[in-house]
């Protein structure tokens, strides 16, 4: 039989370990007159295959020409129905793309939408759940550790800016007050769809191959740094505006202290947190820990307290040598703007992230407006009750925590139809976004499985820890707050309904995102932890009024 006898199509597989997709190109060879059958002829030759696994995106050749180069039939021919892998290592789906392929020519029965399914059988899995899902448990312990990192994390940032406050150089150059929120939440969301990214592509198995990665990694450290540095002067404008409004005084020497400072820290950090998350990610990959579970609450907890402590160390640096060398702090600014350019070439030369070049800002400048506004509910907040501002970060930050974990397992989910074609692809998309033009909460939180289920094991994390964090604030005498069986119910009910809140928003926006061809690993994370920072104090207040309502008359509530 010649080699031209035979009909190549390619297969893509979806690995599905929980959200975990790993895809890889197959190319499968049909002999003529011959359908599928679900036994697989005897092989005649070990050493020979008719299907060839490439890892990547990539189709190979190379084993139709040694099947066919002698004019025999290929041995070990694997059939449709019972193709398998043993390097698989959970339940696979494979749609096959026939279109165009007659069944005089490949000897398979046309089918109207062109498309053979298979399902592959599980190899070596241990799963609780059908479909090689992850189990509820295995998701709360690879959700759960991250999880209360953070939370120490944003524990360890309010304790950090409670001594630096004190610093001559915060006394002096007040601005850095309005800088702090504003330089965090720009960051926070910088390394959180980062983290989102690198997950959504390694879980795609665009990180197996050792180029394809380093080729990842140097592309999103130079986005990173270009959208840093961006978002550098844009916090420091923001505050050096902000400063100027109330008082109308302008001081040059403080607003470039301030921009240097910005740019500096910003650079610095992406660069420090952008090296942990690549390496968290690829060695949860490599562990087979879905990075979805463990990167973004990690980025959110290193994020603050990394970014807060190098701004107060910089911006000190920068006071103490601001009267001797005044041009220290301009000529940073000259070399940052000129070294800009550098970073959007390197961002710009990989697909992956040429694309965040366009649309990845929008999202990040509309977060911190979002976020502003919750500032403002905090600044009328603060002045009423004065020990609110203890827990402002940390509800805050757990509500963005959690919600960043469903958006990128959510996100990494939608891209696992890319790699299908024509009918498989839009069959697949239509699954998915069914139910997004009118989605119930039922059907966000009571379904059997999959994001709902997702949803239920990060909503049972959201009391646990606030009764840890809220103890640990206590324990450090932050805030001199009484813990009181009342406040404890108040204050835990206003963080579920943030989060239920934002995991409901979470579900319906990253459909609808999807279906409008918007990325929502560039785009939703922002957009939610900012939502989350609006509703976490503004239901953090509510909940101080509502104690001060029902009894506790002090001024200083919570104090």
């Amino acid at each position: 039989m010649r080699q031209s006898d035979y009909q190549s199509c390619p297969i893509v597989d979806n690995t599905e370990t929980g959200s975990s997709v790993r895809q890889r190109s197959t190319a499968v060879y049909i002999m003529p007159d011959q359908a599928p059958s679900s036994k697989p002829p005897a092989a005649t030759n070990s050493k020979h295959s008719a299907v060839s696994m490439v890892t990547g995106w990539f189709q190979t050749a190379s084993l139709a020409k040694s099947a066919g180069a002698n004019g025999e039939t290929p041995a070990d021919t694997i059939p449709l129905t019972s193709l398998s892998s043993s390097s698989s290592s959970s339940s696979l789906t494979t749609y096959c793309d026939l279109t165009g392929v007659t069944s005089s020519s490949a000897g398979v029965p046309d089918r109207e939408d062109g498309l053979l399914e298979l399902q592959k059988p599980a190899l070596g899995v241990s799963s609780t759940s059908s479909g090689g899902e992850e189990s509820w448990l295995l998701l709360a312990v690879q959700v759960f550790v991250p999880y209360m990192i953070a939370g120490f994390g944003m524990v360890g940032a309010g304790i950090v800016l409670d001594v630096v406050q004190h610093w001559p150089v915060f006394g002096r150059v007040s601005e850095l007050f309005i800088l702090v929120p504003a330089l965090l939440g720009l960051k926070g969301n910088l390394e959180m769809t980062l983290a989102s990214r690198l997950s959504t592509q390694a879980n795609l198995g665009l990180m197996n191959d050792p180029a394809d990665m380093w080729g990842l990694v140097v592309s999103n450290m130079g986005l990173i740094q270009c959208q840093a540095l961006v978002v550098g002067f844009l916090a420091s404008t923001v505050a050096v505006v902000m400063g100027w409004i109330p008082d109308g005084e302008f001081n040059l020497q403080h607003s470039l202290l301030l921009c240097a400072s910005s740019v500096v820290t910003a650079s610095l950090a992406s660069f420090l947190l952008g090296t942990v998350m690549l390496c968290v990610i690829v060695l949860s990959h490599r562990w087979n820990i879905n990075p979805d579970n463990v990167a973004t609450p990690i980025a959110a907890s290193m994020g603050d307290l990394v970014t807060l402590a190098l701004l107060a160390w910089i911006s000190s640096l920068l006071f103490t040598v601001m009267d001797s060398s005044a041009a220290l702090s301009p000529c940073i600014i000259v070399v940052f703007i000129i070294f800009s350019p550098l970073t959007v070439w390197i961002a710009y030369r990989n697909p992956h992230t040429r694309v965040v070049l366009y649309e990845g800002w929008t999202p990040v400048i509309a977060a911190m407006l979002i976020s502003s506004m919750g500032g403002l509910i905090l600044d009328f907040a603060v002045s009423a009750y004065a020990g609110i501002a203890v827990f402002q970060p940390v509800i805050n930050g757990v509500g963005g925590n959690l919600v960043a974990v469903q958006a990128s397992r959510i996100s990494t989910d939608l891209h696992s139809g890319r790699g299908m074609s024509g009918h498989a692809r839009s069959k697949h998309l239509r699954s998915k976004t069914a139910d997004s033009d009118s989605v119930s909460p039922a059907t966000v939180f009571c379904t059997a499985g999959g994001h709902s289920q997702t949803a239920r094991v990060l909503l049972c994390m959201v009391i646990p820890g606030h009764l840890v964090f809220t103890y640990c604030i206590s324990y450090l005498r932050a805030g001199h707050t009484t813990l009181t069986p009342t406040f404890l119910v108040v204050y835990n009910c206003a963080a579920l309904l943030q989060v239920v809140i934002l995991l409901y928003v979470a579900h319906c926006m990253i459909q609808r995102m999807w279906k409008c061809g918007v990325d929502p690993d560039n785009s939703a994370i922002p957009y939610l932890t900012a939502l989350g920072d609006l509703l976490g104090t503004g239901l953090l207040a509510l909940a101080f009024q509502i104690l001060y309502v029902i009894g506790d008359k002090d001024s200083d509530l919570g104090d």
